[in-house]
């Protein structure tokens, strides 16, 4: 009679098995499904949701943390310059002349460093026997020309100069601002010794244009040892009818630097890290 009772047990086994598994995948889908429902990659204006990719994270330091802005200049920013017809549309979605504005505004407000790293081509410049593409295309439309490095003639109101409602917050005598870089990165300026010198380890990153040089400055500092975040409604980038740099940029964003946000979360991390 045991022996039976045994049979008939491990007989329905299968079945219980069976039933539960069934449950478990159910619950499983209904998991996925609602994971599927909430999940957001990142995009200019909102973080990342259940996206699949690790968040580091990146806490501000007052000690330790600086913004870096790369390029805030006429020829990126003004509906004047010399790139607005590919760079207009990224910039004016992302609200990015706003987004940096807000940026200098708080570092100004809690006493943030912060560091400008700009783009200027002088005369000797243009003498180079070889060009990337869009070295080639700045060059031949003039970007960012200056006559000579140890003169500021022409500079006042020129593609190479400051968007003007920035001026007030760089020319504060406290933001620094380094020497150029000639392409892309950080490689060929002194901001990676400015940033030691300062005692900045962390970085919160802005400016123009993204996937070019705030992407290259991301790159170069993270390589260098620092802990980078991207603001990434505070950048934008060139748009054409076959290529969207932001887009390209935003995917690199995301899975190279600590953390990515927009200006109004940033703001707000800023101001709380400072107690305001």
């Amino acid at each position: 009679m045991i022996l039976k009772e045994t049979h008939m047990s491990i007989s329905r086994f299968p079945l219980k098995l069976a039933l539960a598994s069934a449950g478990l995948a159910g619950l499983l889908v209904a998991q996925q499904n609602a994971t599927a429902e909430t999940a957001r990659a990142a995009t200019a204006t909102m973080p990342p949701v259940n996206d699949g990719l690790p968040m580091p994270g990146f806490k501000i330091d007052p000690a330790t943390t600086a913004i870096v802005i790369t390029d805030p200049q006429n020829d990126f920013l003004s509906p004047d310059g010399v790139t607005w017809g590919v760079v207009g549309q990224s910039i004016t979605e992302n609200g990015t002349v706003e987004n940096l504005e807000a940026l200098f505004k708080v570092a100004d407000q809690t006493g943030m460093p912060v560091f400008v790293s700009p783009h200027f081509y002088f005369e000797h410049d243009h003498k180079w026997e070889f060009e990337g593409t869009l070295e080639t295309l700045m060059h031949s439309i003039g970007m960012f020309d200056r006559p000579h490095s140890l003169t500021l003639e022409g500079f006042e109101g020129s593609g190479a100069d400051w968007l003007e409602r920035y001026k007030p917050y760089i020319n504060n005598g406290k933001t620094v601002v380094t020497s150029p870089h000639k392409v892309y990165g950080p490689e060929t300026n002194d901001l990676v010794l400015q940033l030691r010198k300062a005692g900045i380890s962390k970085v919160i990153l802005g400016g123009m244009s993204s996937n070019l040089c705030t992407e290259s400055h991301m790159r170069e500092l993270i390589e260098q040892g620092f802990e980078v975040m991207v603001v990434t409604d505070a950048t934008a980038g060139a748009i054409t009818p076959l290529y969207n740099g932001y887009d390209a940029s935003l995917t690199n964003f995301r899975m190279i630097a600590s953390a990515v946000d927009n200006t109004d979360n940033t703001v707000k991390a800023i101001k709380a890290a400072h107690g305001k």
